[in-house]
This record gives C-alpha cells, sequence and structure tokens, in this order.
C-alpha cells in the first residue's frame, strides 16, 4: 500500500485541486510519478514508511494492553472496561507512541514529497534523522508534534469504537452458544476473520473522518518546500481555510481511505489471531503442567 501513502501525502501538502474522481486522480497520479521517476519514484521513503508504521503499531499494542492488564482485577487484558477507561487508555497508548515515533514520521513526510535525485533529498531514514538533527537540532526532529498528540484522539476513537463493538460481537456469540447449549472454550475466544475486518474498518473510517483535517495540516507543517507559506499552526489552518475552504482539509481523504482501510484490517486481523494463537498455546501448557503434576 506504499505507492498510496506517498500519494496521500503529495494530495496533502498540495494547493491545486486534482482533475476527476478519486480513482481517477489515483491512476493518474501514480502513472505520473512511475513515469518521471520510475518504479523507485513510487517506493521513496519505503524504509521509514515500514519502520514508522511497525513501530507505532507495536509501540501503541504494547501500552495499550499493559494499562488494560493493570486495570484488570485478574490480569487478563481481554477484560471488558467503560468506554471512557478505553477512549483514555488508547489516548495514552497513542500519546507516548507519537512521541517517540514523530522523527520518523518527518524524515517520511519529507522523503515523500521530494525527488530522489534532488541535491538535498535523504538517501534513507537514518541519513534523514542525521541529516535534520545536524541541520535543525532536536526542535527539527518533533517539528508537528503538537498536531501529532492532536491525533492521539484518532487512535483514541477508533480503539474506543472497535472495542465496543467487538465486546457486543463476543456477547451475541455467548448467547448463542448459551442458547444451543455449548459450552464456552478457550477455542472458541475469537471470532471469525470476516467479523474482526468488519468492525476494524467502521471503526478506523469512523475515526478518520473526525480527525483527518490534523493530518493535512501536520503534513504541510513538515514540509520543508511548504514551510515558508505554513511557518506555524495557525497560519496553516487560516490559510488553508480561506483559501481553499472545508475541502482543503480533506485533501488526500479519499487516496487514505483506499490505503489506509485494507492496511487497517489486515493489521487487526493478524494482530487477534495471533494474540488467540499464544492464548491458547500458554493454556495448553498451563493445562499440560498441572496433568503432570
Amino acid at each position: 500500500m506504499h505507492p498510496l501513502d506517498l500519494l496521500k501525502v503529495k494530495f496533502q501538502v498540495a494547493t491545486t485541486k486534482p482533475k476527476g474522481g478519486i480513482g481517477r486522480q489515483i491512476w493518474l497520479s501514480l502513472k505520473d510519478i512511475q513515469a518521471s521517476e520510475g518504479w523507485r519514484g513510487l517506493y521513496r521513503g519505503v524504509g521509514a514508511n515500514i519502520a514508522g508504521n511497525a513501530s507505532s503499531w507495536g509501540l501503541y499494542f504494547l501500552f495499550y494492553n499493559m494499562l488494560k492488564k493493570n486495570a484488570s482485577p485478574n490480569g487478563d487484558p481481554n477484560v471488558k472496561l467503560p468506554s471512557s477507561t478505553t477512549l483514555l487508555y488508547s489516548a495514552e497508548a497513542s500519546a507516548v507512541t507519537a512521541l517517540l515515533t514523530n522523527p520518523i514520521w518527518v524524515v517520511k513526510v519529507r522523503m515523500f514529497t521530494t525527488r530522489h535525485d534532488s541535491p538535498t533529498a535523504y538517501r534513507g531514514l537514518w541519513h534523514g534523522l542525521s541529516s535534520i538533527y545536524r541541520g535543525e537540532g532536536i526542535r527539527g526532529l518533533y517539528r508537528g508534534t503538537t498536531l501529532a498528540l492532536v491525533g492521539v484522539s484518532n487512535g483514541a476513537l477508533q480503539f474506543m469504537t472497535y472495542e465496543q463493538i467487538k465486546w457486543l460481537c463476543f456477547e451475541r456469540k455467548k448467547r448463542q452458544f448459551a442458547k444451543t447449549g455449548r459450552s464456552w472454550t478457550l477455542a472458541d475466544d475469537k471470532l471469525s476473520n470476516t467479523t474482526y475486518t468488519v468492525i476494524s474498518g467502521a471503526s478506523k473510517l469512523a475515526a478518520l473522518i473526525i480527525t483527518y483535517p490534523y493530518q493535512v495540516v501536520r503534513s504541510r507543517i513538515q514540509n520543508n518546500a511548504t514551510a515558508y507559506k505554513y511557518p506555524t499552526i495557525p497560519i496553516c489552518i487560516k490559510k488553508t481555510f480561506t483559501e481553499e475552504g472545508i475541502r482543503g482539509f480533506y485533501r488526500g481523504l479519499g487516496t487514505n481511505l483506499v490505503r489506509v482501510l485494507p492496511g487497517t484490517c489486515v493489521t487487526f486481523v493478524v494482530y487477534e489471531n495471533l494474540a488467540w494463537l499464544f492464548r491458547t498455546t500458554a493454556a495448553r501448557k498451563a493445562q499440560r503442567r498441572i496433568d503432570e503434576a
């Protein structure tokens, strides 16, 4: 999905309105990049993107489950928590993750918005991080952090919605088991992949539509080419609204939906299946130890 992520950022920092529908915009833009920069151009910044996404998801799930486990009376990270608590824990995990990974996203945006043959282009993630540090110091690495913290609301809303819908689905499944007289086992403590796909997609869609404008502002703030035009967040918001209206804050949304929904759904399906696999494996080992004793 990397080429679509690259295209989303290019749309976000652009100030001219693209022509045609979403599908045509995506196709023509990808075709133009491939024609002018080759396949390498479509995958510029892929290393930074992989590092950013892998570390963000990994750190988020780590902190979120630590908080849930700590709040559980018996240490069960799958315990049902109130919506307000889920929202709080999601926000806390998102905030810590945003602070730890912000430098990677700065490099990613700048790689996405420059050609690989540009004299000032970053050759990779480490080169980008070291170049920013030498030229702009720590402040440069944390450019757009305020907006990243605003973006905490995206993850918080997404996980609150996801957890509540997932809990409702589990309750429905348990009622069906009780109705048919089937006993609930650890092997049944899992929803279908289709269900995980639908609820992760729905929760991401809702959160993204509500919070998307901050992403546009953040991309414009972090992009070197537009830094002179948008030196501060208030100026960026004011100029975007004055020159482009509300639609300006939703630039690249269609491309982002095409990119982020499949990625989010795959991430959650894989995560839920691995979490279930580890739980059942641990339970079987514990039972074998009991039997042997």
